[in-house]
């Protein structure tokens, strides 16, 4: 068919620039002509990804004469091989470009390829692939997200300025074979460090409230002296929160986040959180989408430099 035809060049083309973008969501076209484009997240328990959804079929409603729009989630952070399998379900429905927020950084990489080959259009969002991997596979995925790295360094500049020299925090990492929870780790140590903190633990708590919970709990029991928790994202300073009031230790142990989602804002006003990163979960898959279409449409991505596309990140803190 002369439509998948096209779309396999143009594929090729972008691959050859090493400039390929692509956003999300879903709606049927009642047009052949319009691009098909599928957005796949990570779990859809994470108020981060429902919010990111919304923002896609929002812009997709606005703009329904030029694509039509695809949503997909997985049930959970690490359900990895549920993925997998739906990207491999939009390559035989034959979508014309795929955005995806890939639950892991390395094991989406074969499966990306798959859709490489088939002619998709693929644009990386909010947890960018490993570039050796991709290296390795001899593909090129531009990534269209915040420098998260920047954004946990805001935070914890922050938290810093409220503690002093010496004293002991933890981190609450995200699944830690994600390249955002790695970034976000050493956008909090970078500010640790330079501030003379101890950092007397880090352990995943897989981007989840129970799990955050759980390690929270943990790190507050083994380390009576423990002045703040640093979780990579609010769902998990949800869980640390709880942990802290469970402690007896509301008022004495700071806890800051990522994500700026809705169910933070309360603490932030109360000081139960005492800040978080806002890195715009309701545009991040329409920079995607946006992406995506130009490259559909033979266009360069706007502001893009060696295969990133940089979006916003800004601390926010009390009102």
């Amino acid at each position: 068919m002369k439509r998948v035809a096209s779309r396999r060049l143009l594929a090729a083309v972008v691959l050859t620039a090493c400039s390929s973008f692509l956003p999300l969501s879903a709606v049927h076209a009642e047009t052949p002509e319009k691009p098909r484009i599928a957005l796949v997240m990570k779990s859809l328990a994470n108020e981060f990804f429902l919010t990111m959804e919304d923002g896609a079929k929002a812009y997709q409603k606005e703009h329904a004469d030029r694509f039509e729009l695809v949503s997909n989630g997985i049930k959970d952070e690490t359900d990895t091989s549920s993925q997998i399998r739906i990207v491999e379900q939009m390559i035989v429905s034959g979508v014309d470009a795929l955005v995806i927020a890939p639950a892991d950084s390395k094991a989406l990489v074969p499966v990306v390829k798959k859709a490489l080959d088939a002619g998709i259009v693929v644009v990386n969002i909010d947890n960018r692939f490993d570039p050796q991997v991709l290296q390795a596979k001899k593909i090129g995925v531009p990534f269209v997200g915040p420098d998260n790295r920047k954004g946990a360094r805001l935070v914890g500049e922050y938290l810093a300025k409220r503690l002093k020299a010496g004293d002991e925090v933890g981190i609450i990492e995200g699944v830690s074979t994600t390249t955002n929870a790695q970034q976000r780790t050493a956008g909090f140590k970078d500010a640790m460090d330079a501030a003379g903190m101890k950092i007397v633990s880090l352990q995943s708590g897989n981007w989840e409230i129970e799990k955050g919970n759980a390690v929270a709990s943990a790190m507050l029991n083994e380390h009576p002296d423990l002045k703040a928790l640093l979780a990579g994202n609010d769902s998990m300073a949800l869980g640390a929160v709880s942990a802290v009031r469970a402690a007896g230790r509301a008022g004495q142990v700071k806890v800051v986040g990522y994500d700026n989602i809705q169910a933070i804002k309360p603490m932030l006003q109360d000081g139960r959180v005492l800040a978080t990163a806002d890195q715009f979960a309701a545009k991040q898959a329409v920079f995607g989408i946006q992406t995506a279409l130009k490259l559909l449409a033979g266009q360069a991505p706007e502001h893009e430099k060696d295969g990133v596309v940089e979006t916003p990140v800004e601390l926010v803190t009390a009102p």
